[in-house]
């Protein structure tokens, strides 16, 4: 039996292919009003990946001699296994393919969040929730577009997802439940998204990847929002065992994901590429993972966990139950202090003002990093 935990009538579902539900002609006057802001801002930040005027995929970086991150990035390059095995450019060759297998898995998310988005339109019975979801499964089709051209630019093509990503993306697309898919999709992913493009916006030294991850932002802080309508409709609205159902949820996938999510078991393609067995770099990647580093990395505004546990804070969803797992790397309270503001927003509103100038003068402007400073 589907259990959906809805509490507002702007996010109720009919099971999945029950389409006679969908065209009843009540249905139709049923519409809520909650999405039809995001909806029309759509407009605002329009792009197409296959106009130049937005990106230009044919730009160069020197993946040779050049690292796309900085070594810090790379949590490998902590160990001192891989410290002494890479040097030179090896040790650049290892950076850049680390970068390809972050950018596969991002790839490999935006198309879950496209499945995941098309899901909705199958079970969404409120028209507005609807086509907001139609709205996003057409911006994640051109991140899926964006993302596949800039991978084969530099590289190619993609590397095979994590199996952890990989089962934690099936099982949001594939969920019946609608709270799953806005917990998890909206919250988790676009939350680890948000964070992983600021930072890739901060740090990147390839100009293209920095100019990618601002258009996609723009996006990005839209399907954000959605999440957030989601929680303030219903997070206050739940019985203590409805609220349980959901904590419980989003506390195991933020564990799944923290522990596994960069392991090198999920990476055992590009150490093999290396010469490297990933059970030897494993046993070298637990002495310098620890929780302290953990809490070091997690002070970054971008960290991506640091957003992560943010959005579920701000959400209402962690209570006292669950709030000791997160408070081992973060402090609780100073995220409570920083309010709604998201790491991010400056960034995307700075490339929603560019799409302007395009989308209404025809004149395109250069991508400024002043939101990055």
């Amino acid at each position: 039996m589907i259990r959906q935990i809805t509490k507002d009538t702007a996010y109720d579902a009919v099971a999945p292919g029950d389409f006679l539900a969908l065209i009843e002609p009540d249905r139709y006057n049923t519409r809520s009003t909650a999405f039809d802001k995001i909806i029309a801002a759509s407009e605002d930040h329009f792009w197409d990946p296959l106009d130049k005027r937005y990106i230009d995929f044919t730009q160069t970086f020197d993946l040779e001699n050049e690292p796309m991150l900085p070594e810090y990035l790379v949590p490998g390059l902590q160990t001192k296994l891989l410290d002494e095995k890479l040097k030179g450019k090896e040790r650049t060759r290892f950076i850049n393919e680390v970068a390809r297998w972050m950018l596969s898995a991002i790839l490999h998310g935006e198309q879950g969040a496209l499945s995941l988005s098309a899901s909705l339109c199958n079970i969404l019975y409120d028209p507005g929730a609807q086509e907001y979801a139609a709205n996003q499964a057409r911006e994640e089709a051109r991140h899926v577009t964006a993302f596949s051209r800039y991978i084969q630019a530099r590289w190619g093509k993609p590397l095979p997802v994590g199996p952890t990503l990989g089962k934690l993306l099936a099982e949001m697309v594939n969920a019946p439940e609608v709270y799953k898919k806005i917990v998890g999709m909206q919250m988790l992913v676009e939350g680890l998204a948000m964070g992983a493009f600021a930072t890739f916006f901060q740090k990147a030294k390839d100009p293209l990847l920095r100019k990618l991850t601002q258009l996609v932002m723009t996006d990005e802080a839209f399907h954000h929002k959605f999440g957030k309508i989601w929680a303030d409709r219903t997070i206050p609205k739940l019985t203590a065992e409805e609220h349980q159902i959901v904590e419980d949820w989003a506390a195991e996938c933020f564990q799944t994901l923290l522990f596994n999510l960069v392991s090198p078991e999920q990476m055992k393609e590009v150490y093999a590429s290396f010469g490297l067995d990933w059970q030897e770099v494993m046993v070298a990647f637990l002495e310098v993972v620890t929780d302290d580093e953990r809490r070091k990395r997690m002070q970054e505004s971008a960290d991506i966990f640091r957003v992560l546990i943010k959005t579920l804070l701000n959400a209402g969803i962690i209570t006292e139950r669950t709030r000791h797992i997160y408070a081992t790397y973060v402090d609780m309270d100073e995220l409570k202090r920083e309010g709604d503001t998201m790491v991010g927003d400056a960034i995307a509103e700075e490339g929603i003002r560019f799409l302007k100038t395009i989308n209404v003068k025809g004149a395109p402007v250069r991508l400024s990093a002043a939101a990055a400073e």
